[in-house]
């Protein structure tokens, strides 16, 4: 049977539209396809977008805030520990872009980059050292956080493989444990979206499993079919949608043929929705470690962009998740 697209995800129109991007125009001329086309890009607008940073008192976030300031992509509220400028001598050279409000109390910091970015005071929100759960707390609050009713809070990472032609966006490798159907098609919707703003006309979005069957005993393979269904109809504008596939037919197009396998992503895959977060997670760190794989990621569902990296990233990947960020974030 197939969806009826709003009826069935429970938006209000009045305050969201979730296809309103998928049908526009791209924002940039050409596909970028690595981080260092990515910062070019930015780098092109001459524009920095805001960003405020919650305890920002660690070095890898540091050299992040650091690195985009020397970019010019973007300029910081940091909220915590006022002397961090003090800690970090490189951010005194753009002290005209750094701004700082101390707070001792990380919740009530959290609380604080929330407001300011309902007041239009900032773009994007960024974790420093705050526990995630700390930071979730004030973000997913009902009356003054940043999630909108009905919207569904999911994580999106990009990737730079040194054997893949291009960049490789996925989800869900962070938030989501088990995706209902309509958070998979949320997750699809945040995909191609992203993939507009990075160039992509028409992304093609793999839906993942270990096989290319349909059965019952994997519920999201059933989840697969009445989402391919609805790309069918358009939708999802124009991209290309389709699976089950797993990730070498996905990503590789010898290995469709020789397996028989006809499918319109053809081996080029710009999406992979992965069906739980253990095998987004799994695949997230283990191409990280072994492939060299540079990534980026961002929470998508809230008002703006959140840049929420892991405590073991390094400091170029929560710089790549901030160019990532800027990239996405709505044009004031």
């Amino acid at each position: 049977m197939l969806l009826k697209r709003c009826n069935f995800l429970g938006y209000n129109d009045k305050f969201f539209n979730p296809f309103s991007d998928i049908c526009s125009k791209s924002n940039v001329m050409e596909s970028i396809k690595n981080f260092e086309e990515l910062t070019n890009y930015l780098k092109s607008l001459n524009r920095r977008k805001r960003i405020v940073v919650v305890c920002a008192n660690d070095s890898h976030t540091e050299y992040a805030i650091t690195r985009s300031l020397e970019e010019g992509i973007a300029e910081f509220i940091l909220i915590g520990d006022s002397a961090i400028l003090e800690k970090f001598p490189d951010l005194k050279k753009y002290s005209e872009y750094v701004t700082t409000i101390h707070m001792e109390d990380p919740d009530e910091a959290a609380r604080e980059a929330v407001q300011l970015i309902r007041r239009g005071e900032a773009d994007i929100l960024m974790k420093g050292i705050i526990n995630t759960d700390n930071l979730l707390r004030a973000i997913l609050d009902k009356e003054n956080g940043l999630l909108p009713k009905g919207k569904v809070l999911t994580h999106l990472a990009v990737m730079e493989i040194p054997t893949y032609h291009k960049l490789l966006f996925f989800s869900d490798a962070a938030v989501i444990p088990r995706p209902t159907l309509q958070q998979r098609i949320e997750m699809v919707i945040y995909a191609i979206n992203t993939c507009r703003k990075f160039g992509i006309e028409q992304p093609r979005v793999a839906l993942t499993h270990c096989t290319e069957k349909v059965s019952p005993k994997f519920p999201h393979s059933l989840d697969y079919v009445n989402i391919v269904e609805l790309a069918e109809a358009g939708e999802f504008g124009n991209a290309i949608v389709d699976g089950p596939l797993d990730v070498c037919t996905s990503c590789e197009k010898e290995s469709g043929s020789i397996k028989g396998i006809v499918s319109p992503i053809d081996g080029q895959a710009d999406v992979l929705i992965f069906p739980n977060i253990e095998s987004g997670n799994t695949f997230y760190k283990s191409v990280s470690l072994f492939a060299n794989a540079e990534m980026a990621g961002i929470l998508q569902g809230p008002i703006c962009p959140v840049v929420l990296p892991s405590r073991s990233d390094s400091g170029l990947s929560k710089y790549y998740s901030i160019a990532m960020a800027c990239l996405t974030a709505n044009t004031q």
